[in-house]
């Protein structure tokens, strides 16, 4: 495989960077809002893009969703897009200010990080989030999207191209690497070149890109998502807090994987799931106590729990459930179970709410509120460019503040160290 291509198109996408740090705030707002109108304007050619994509995918593939572009969706991603031009540039931000006993002036200031490469599986709306979220931080990006979004991407990224030519910008900011696996690995031992690798979607993509890459990673974690509904739990707010977060969107990261129970509501667990069972058909699997209360009591599939159905990102219509004693072995489960994304409880206890909160180790946890809402957007971020479950730099959604770096403005009057 001849890499020098990619070698120079990298290298182009390094040598444009440096000229976002010379643009206004109010030119990429405008480049953004002018994005969202372009991608509208488009919307047939995308979607015909699209649905090539689609015609090659298993529509029973948990990945057909997260691939599935359609006018909701793009009018969706519009809004995203002018939601980010409406915020603030965190470039040249102050975070930290003081004057030393000799007269110098320090000022601790946000500054991008360069050129920052996303690696992702299906989602064509990545294309769209990163390219907004990078361009208002400051950063040129490398999108290196998967075979299976390949016409969908080629023909965002075009409009995305157009847009930045139209307003005096390289179009090599944003640079489509070509879908194959077979390019992944160049990309990701591109020292000197990128800056930044964030890989979007499965378990063993994640595993791929932090165990081969060779510039920095900030790892956008598998979601397996609890719910912890407690014995003062109110069921009217855990039938719905439940039923969103497992059926909302099931091919998300924040979708409920497993429900934690305790004991003493078993008997309304028939109700607790009911809807989830009428008009979603979400198979259940069930460990002996809730399987034993659930049998003929629930409209939809429902099977005996084992081993692998705890632990695992169901990203479709399926959940598992576990019965625990008490507060003290939820935890435990949770600890043993999660990837540390979003877990939940709900509870109308105060003391156990504030026992999980801040026992559970997770990038986002919740009282009394679905974990559907660990998104960027949801958040306030205007967009996300992906949810880091690692502790160092960035933890949760990922947005402006999170793409940047920071530098130390030194001011001095002639001073020399003795």
């Amino acid at each position: 495989m001849d890499t020098t291509k990619l070698e120079q198109d990298l290298e182009r996408t390094r040598n444009a960077a440096p000229s976002l740090v010379c643009c206004k705030d109010v030119q990429i707002s405008t480049l953004l809002l002018d994005l969202a109108e372009r991608a509208l304007a488009a919307s047939e050619t995308i979607l015909e893009a699209n649905q090539r994509d689609l015609s090659r995918m298993d529509p029973n593939d948990p990945k057909y969703d997260r691939l599935l572009l359609n006018d909701n969706r793009l009018n969706g991603i519009a809004t995203d897009l002018r939601n980010v031009a409406a915020l603030p540039s965190p470039l040249g931000e102050v975070l930290e200010s003081r004057t030393l006993g000799n007269g110098l002036a320090l000022e601790k200031r946000r500054v991008p990080i360069g050129v920052i490469a996303v690696v992702y599986e299906s989602r064509p709306n990545v294309t769209f989030d990163v390219t907004a979220l990078c361009l208002r931080a400051g950063n040129a990006c490398v999108l290196k999207g998967s075979s299976d979004a390949r016409d969908s991407n080629a023909a965002i990224v075009r409009v995305i191209h157009e847009t930045l030519v139209a307003h005096g910008l390289d179009p090599a900011l944003v640079y489509l690497a070509p879908p194959g696996r077979e390019w992944l690995s160049p990309i990701l031992e591109a020292t000197g070149t990128i800056d930044l690798a964030i890989p979007r979607g499965s378990q063993g993509l994640i595993d791929f890109v932090r165990d081969t890459a060779r510039i920095p990673v900030i790892e956008t974690g598998a979601g397996i998502v609890h719910t912890y509904v407690d014995a003062s739990a109110d069921p009217e707010k855990a039938r719905g807090i439940v039923t969103n977060a497992k059926s909302r969107r099931v091919s998300v990261c924040n979708a409920l994987d497993t429900l934690v129970l305790h004991r003493n509501l078993l008997p309304g667990l028939p109700a607790l799931l009911a809807e989830l069972g009428e008009q979603h058909a979400v198979e259940v699997f069930a460990d002996d106590p809730a399987y034993e209360t659930l049998n003929g009591n629930y409209a939809g599939p429902l099977k005996r729990a084992e081993a692998q159905h705890f632990g695992t990102e169901f990203l479709s219509l399926k959940m598992s459930v576990k019965t625990v004693a008490d507060l003290d072995e939820a935890l435990e489960h949770i600890r043993r179970f999660s990837s540390k994304h979003s877990e939940a409880i709900v509870a109308e206890d105060p003391s156990i709410i504030e026992r999980f909160l801040n026992e559970v180790d997770a990038a986002a946890v919740y009282a009394n509120a679905s974990t559907a809402f660990t998104d960027g957007a949801q958040f306030g971020m205007g967009a996300e460019i992906g949810i880091s479950t690692q502790k160092l730099h960035a933890r949760g959604p990922m947005a402006l503040p999170e793409l940047t770096s920071y530098k130390w403005v030194v001011r001095g009057s002639g001073q020399t160290r003795p």
